[in-house]
């Protein structure tokens, strides 16, 4: 009964309250009837649709954030991390200086008539084998001690052996070429003499250390005469010029020997463009990369 009594005298003091207030409003010749319905005060611009933003949003602050914590550490913006500077592209000397290599292997022999029909000997090795002795190949520290950062890009690798082989580990060319790499067995010896090895010129796995022995070797011996002991085989730092980079000269010593490529005193010369041009290509666009 308290409570009814409490909420009857509430009702009483509310009516009296709106009535006058309907007596002011009369009073300034305002209609009663437009309170029934309050309309928002606007400064006579229509409302935005509510896909859009119109005018910048209000803040509003968190229960979290009104009682004095810390904001979110999210919303603080992170630094972008600056990219190192890599190192200018070198340009080759005018002319070489005198060879830190002073062994050097044989030149390679006169090239066969074009008449003339490669053989095939012994069991062909797999695709998959061919990768994995490439991949190793490709992975090994030829200058340990006083070149360790001379590395040969598996790229170049298949690409060198796609171009000399077609990938046959057991085929041997007319003019003493043997295997993936098409190694010749007077290189093959020099090599295991100047490494102190024993590869087998016949084994496949042996055959990719051959190549890429002599890829490295090249790749000091040019590097140091020419391009200041920089040993990068980057395309990127290849220009439209053949002989503008370290990687086109190595290519070129592979297929035609490093006397033909740099001699003291001498630019750098590329005498087979069609050779660095095909293994350069085969280097991005080789089915043998997929492999």
């Amino acid at each position: 009964m308290v409570r009814r009594t409490h909420r009857l005298g509430a009702a009483v003091l509310a009516g009296l309250l709106l009535a006058s207030t309907l007596v002011g409003c009369a009073a300034k010749g305002e209609s009663p009837s437009g309170l029934a319905a309050p309309v928002a005060v606007t400064d006579g611009s229509t409302d935005a649709p509510s896909d859009e933003v119109s005018g910048e949003p209000s803040p509003s602050v968190s229960a979290v954030e009104s009682m004095g914590s810390a904001p979110s550490r999210s919303a603080t913006p992170k630094a972008k991390p600056t990219k190192k500077p890599t190192r200018a592209a070198p340009k080759p000397r005018p002319v070489a200086k005198p060879p830190t290599e002073t062994e050097v292997p044989p030149a390679p022999p006169k090239p066969a008539p074009s008449s003339c029909k490669p053989t095939y000997k012994g069991t062909q090795a797999t695709r998959a084998q061919v990768k994995a002795a490439l991949t190793d190949a490709a992975n090994r520290a030829y200058w340990p001690v006083s070149a360790p950062d001379i590395k040969i890009p598996l790229n170049l690798l298949k690409a060198t052996a796609w171009q000399e082989s077609g990938w046959q580990s057991n085929i041997y060319a007319c003019d003493g070429g043997v295997g993936l790499l098409q190694v010749m067995p007077d290189t093959a010896t020099w090599m295991n003499q100047r490494f102190e090895k024993s590869y087998q010129i016949d084994d496949y796995q042996d055959n990719a250390y051959l190549g890429a022995t002599y890829l490295a070797w090249a790749t000091k011996y040019i590097g140091d005469m020419y391009f200041e002991s920089d040993f990068r085989l980057d395309p990127a730092l290849c220009t439209s010029e053949l002989n503008s980079c370290l990687l086109n000269a190595v290519i070129a010593a592979y297929n035609f020997g490093h006397g033909a490529v740099a001699q003291e005193g001498k630019p750098l010369a590329i005498p087979n463009p069609s050779y660095v041009r095909n293994v350069r290509a085969l280097m991005s666009e080789c089915v043998c990369l997929a492999y």
